[in-house]
């Protein structure tokens, strides 16, 4: 286990989150990445909470923004470097990314990010 602040870990996530393509982050919209402590599940790294771009129809409006958990304390239990933390953050935050885009977990899978 790997250990290091939250406010560095936020640092990764922000770094994570300036390796997406700028053509892609322009389309998220009314989602928020916070950090969370305690998964509902264990070894539950990120989740995805929302209504993805792909639902979203006519209607949609004046709701809360979707929400990605990402669960800190999670990723660094299963790292064994800080290198680790690094690529693991970066999967995740891409990974629940993609759930805001409409694509599943199957998916995701089939495209190597499971």
């Amino acid at each position: 286990m790997i250990e290091t602040s939250r406010r560095h870990f936020e640092e990764l996530v922000a770094d994570a989150l300036d390796s997406i393509p700028p053509e892609l982050t322009a389309y998220m919209d009314n989602v928020v990445i916070t950090l969370a402590e305690d998964p509902p599940t264990p070894g539950l790294l990120g989740l995805y909470e929302g209504v993805p771009l792909t639902e979203r129809g006519d209607s949609y409006g004046g709701v809360l923004p979707d929400q990605i958990l990402i669960y800190w304390r999670e990723i660094l239990a299963i790292c064994d470097t800080a290198e680790d933390v690094v690529e693991e953050v970066r999967i995740t935050v891409i990974h629940e990314i993609a759930h805001h885009f409409g694509i599943d977990d199957d998916r995701l899978h089939e495209l190597g990010w499971s």
